[in-house]
């Protein structure tokens, strides 16, 4: 079953922004919320629907993808430059989105989030990191080593990620009794969510790293060094395992996904591993026959015969001359696309007298050597009697 549209699950026209967005989120979360549709056994399929649709739009640099290449964006068929993070799609992690939605709903009444007393203390694993990259077409055709600066978090070397200086031992926290949540109640709801002392692991660091303030993490840019594989097209996702954001206190750190966009070529079109080229001809070549030089994508030329009497449009094929397959593991899987050469018949300019008056006596002696005029003409005379009834 499809996936439905972001803009549509939140009752908004596409294109929508910011707090129109916040504003639609909010009424349709009230209005679907689990606790308020406990008959409808769909409700919290509905809920996290909004949430993941709402997770996507408020970030925008992911609605800004999801705009351009709709859900395809997320799944490895779509794509687009820079850095973002929280990992390779909207969709996040569903306890996460249901307790943005408890802050949005009951923020002020529950005193909205924070925490004091130096933050999480048990390891957590880092954020998956995304990364957009964009790559020439000749790039995409040889494969290449790409250099990016990636900014993120990495371990804090002054507490090797404990987040606490002179790794003192974490204390129960006395917020939630180590239960990593808190209920309160208003009317007929009683909403429990995360801590907000504890950040809900139920644990916090009496003396945070002066260094990492407790985080076990610090922020930095870092150089990778990113292996682009022959074959590649625009959605391709490379990832690189452990390379995201690092773990708090300690956790394993997150991947890092690359998302690959091929540029496009000022010569060469793209589709697949096809490759299309148009080549003007002279009209005396096009007439009467020739040979062509034309360029290929890995800096070679080939000669291509030119038959006589062709016209503009007209098509041939360089075998085994367009894209590669992409590589996957071990090697290449599939034979190279091919290459179109389409021919572009050039009428010339700034014509001389010698060669207006060739054209003219041409134009005298010529026989019944146009068939597409021919036909055509032959086509508007019958129009035009049909019309006047001869």
């Amino acid at each position: 079953m499809a996936k439905r549209c972001y803009y549509e699950t939140l009752g908004l026209s596409k294109g929508a922004e910011g707090e129109e967005i916040k504003k639609a989120y909010r009424r349709k979360a009230k209005e679907l919320h689990p606790d308020r549709n406990g008959s409808d056994p769909d409700s919290e399929a509905k809920f996290k629907e909004v949430n993941e649709a709402y997770d996507c739009l408020k970030d925008p640099q992911k609605k800004a993808a999801y705009d351009r290449f709709g859900h395809g964006a997320f799944d490895g068929s779509g794509g687009f430059g820079g850095f973002s993070r929280g990992g390779a799609g909207p969709q996040g992690d569903f306890g996460t989105a249901f307790a943005d939605v408890f802050e949005d709903l009951f923020g002020d009444f529950m005193g909205g989030r924070g925490g004091a007393g130096g933050g999480r203390a048990r390891a957590t694993r880092g954020q998956d990191l995304r990364y957009n990259l964009s790559v020439s077409l000749e790039e995409a055709y040889e494969g290449a080593q790409k250099t990016i600066n990636v900014p993120g978090s990495v371990t804090c070397q002054e507490c090797n990620g404990t987040g606490a200086e002179g790794a003192v031992e974490p204390v129960t926290c006395p917020t939630c009794s180590g239960m990593g949540k808190v209920r309160a109640s208003q009317g007929f709801f009683t909403v429990e969510r995360t801590c907000p002392s504890c950040n809900g692991v139920g644990q916090m660091v009496k003396n945070p790293c002066n260094s990492c303030h407790g985080e076990g993490r610090v922020e930095t840019k870092r150089a990778l060094q990113v292996t682009i594989p022959a074959g590649v097209e625009t959605g391709t996702r490379i990832r690189l395992a452990g390379e995201g954001e690092a773990g708090l206190r300690g956790g394993s750190a997150g991947d890092l996904y690359i998302f690959v966009t091929v540029m496009e070529h000022e010569i060469f079109i793209r589709d697949g591993r096809m490759l299309a080229c148009q080549v003007p001809v002279g009209m005396t070549t096009a007439a009467l026959g020739g040979e062509v030089e034309v360029p290929i994508i890995d800096g070679g030329r080939s000669r291509v015969r030119v038959p006589a009497g062709s016209q503009s449009g007209r098509q041939m094929r360089l075998r085994g001359k367009g894209m590669p397959p992409l590589r996957h593991g071990s090697g290449a899987h599939g034979e190279p696309g091919d290459m179109l050469i389409e021919l572009v018949v050039e009428t010339p300019v700034n014509l001389t007298a010698r060669q207006k008056e060739l054209l003219r006596e041409f134009d005298e002696i010529k026989a019944d050597n146009s068939p597409q005029s021919q036909s055509f003409f032959n086509k508007v005379r019958s129009f035009w009697d049909g019309m006047t009834g001869t």
